[in-house]
């Protein structure tokens, strides 16, 4: 029979935790010591107990069941098959082909790849219903999880510009894709992008859902899965607590279309804290956020190679990124059990926290016209800017800190001549309808200093 251990113990409640902390701290303020208030105005305490904790709705996460992706650029179609092969055959077990035109012989890259096993994700850089057919009518025949990845609204906010010229034709189009691929999963929502550009978590859940909302709300066929590409960065308690609110409050919003999909979650570290110098520590940050992602419940995860930010695709640098996912999954056995970070006080409060106060940023955002009239009215993009603003003070002065880059540097650390891509928010001069949303690393300043220096 069982025997409760600590049936001898008498509970210690929240208020003697308290008590007992503040004579430890000998005089010093409690709230001023050890409470600290986040970017999203959370204030974070040094414990948790069961009496200050309310036990609400969560949901359901399938850390069990999280698959491992590999990004392929298609530019040549040949080597983007091999890549493939080599990938699925190395411990990948999705695939994410990046396609800019419709001119890719779609047939021949589809054929030789085990569809019936993998799940694929398609970013297409167009909006193509002939295209769009060709590959349903390759997957129909092999009854493959497919996934379109179709996000107009996302275009607009980080290009400036629709897929095609009017806004009109976007959301035409999609209705008559969602007619035609009624198996596969047609719509995604690039949050990604709002993580990168420098909002704090609140904004991107509610900017996310919003962005949903708009599609929910004008393509009523739409009853596949929508997926969420969602950047997690290294605040490794609030990113899991973000996934999990997101998918809380997807499932609420759903439910007012009798929308009776779960969202589907394709995750990846951010590129915001990534680093040109000391770039070996990009693999610890990654992991740490591949982490997260695996106990907020992520479906997929596409990892980031370390050296992603300054070089180009190579096999090396896939190898690695692919390595760490598969020995959390293999070696860390973090594939065993669902639904991990149930129980904690400090995991379930935050998940509440960030669930109220992106609820209700949300509804502000419908009650002033919706997602897309502020999108176009500059006013999405001006409060990611002022996040990241702030967050840009913060490292600057060097209370946000990057090992290797703003603390704890080293000077023998040359990468002039490593570079083989520009690390550095470049903007090309072209005509928008509106000014888009970009994609800023914390250390480009700096490493810039430090380039010109070399």
């Amino acid at each position: 029979m069982a025997t409760n251990l600590f049936e001898d113990f008498d509970p210690v409640s929240s208020k003697q935790w308290k008590q007992k902390i503040q004579f430890e701290l000998d005089g010093a303020d409690y709230n001023e010591t050890l409470v600290w208030n986040s970017p999203e105005d959370i204030k974070v305490k040094p414990f948790y107990h069961r009496d200050d904790f309310s036990k609400t709705t969560t949901a359901a996460t399938n850390a069990s069941q999280f698959k491992i992706c590999q990004n392929i650029f298609v530019f040549d179609v040949e080597k983007s098959v091999e890549r493939a092969l080599d990938s699925l055959k190395r411990g990948a077990e999705s695939l994410r082909f990046t396609i800019e035109n419709e001119s890719v012989d779609i047939q021949k890259l589809l054929e030789k790849l085990p569809l019936e096993n993998t799940a694929i994700y398609f970013e297409l850089k167009f909006l193509s219903v002939d295209f769009i057919s060709k590959i349903n009518t390759i997957v129909e025949q092999k009854k493959a999880a497919v996934f379109y990845n179709l996000d107009p609204i996302g275009q607009l906010a980080k290009e400036g510009n629709w897929f095609t010229t009017k806004e009109k034709d976007n959301f035409e189009t999609l209705q008559l894709l969602s007619k035609v691929t009624r198996d596969s999963s047609l719509i995604s929502i690039n949050s990604a992008l709002y993580q990168n550009a420098g909002a704090n978590i609140v904004q991107q859940i509610a900017y996310s859902l919003a962005h949903a909302n708009e599609y929910l709300n004008r393509i009523p066929t739409i009853h596949q899965a929508i997926v969420f590409e969602i950047a997690v960065g290294s605040n490794y308690f609030f990113e899991i607590a973000k996934l999990r609110a997101l998918r809380l409050l997807f499932q609420l919003i759903a439910k007012e279309y009798y929308h009776d999909s779960d969202c589907h979650l394709l995750v990846t570290p951010t590129k915001r804290n990534k680093t040109l110098y000391d770039y070996n520590i990009n693999m610890l940050r990654t992991t740490t956020e591949c982490m997260s992602a695996i106990l907020g419940g992520a479906d997929a995860i596409a990892n980031l190679p370390y050296d992603a930010i300054y070089h180009k695709n190579n096999e090396f640098g896939d190898r690695i990124a692919r390595n760490q996912l598969l020995i959390l999954k293999d070696e860390s056995y973090f594939d065993k059990v669902n639904n991990p970070a149930d129980g904690s006080y400090y995991i379930e409060t935050l998940t509440q926290q960030l669930a109220e106060k992106a609820l209700t940023l949300f509804k502000e955002i419908e009650a002033n016209g919706g997602f897309l009239k502020q999108l176009n009215d500059g006013i999405i993009k001006r409060k990611i800017q002022e996040s990241a603003d702030k967050e840009q003070q913060l490292f600057d002065s060097g209370k946000e800190i990057l090992i290797g880059t703003n603390k704890y540097l080293n000077p023998k650390d040359k990468m002039k001549e490593q570079i083989e891509l520009y690390p550095f928010v470049k903007i090309k001069p072209r005509k928008t309808l509106i000014t888009p949303i970009i994609e800023k690393r914390l250390a480009e300043k700096l490493e810039q200093e430090r380039l010109a220096s070399e």
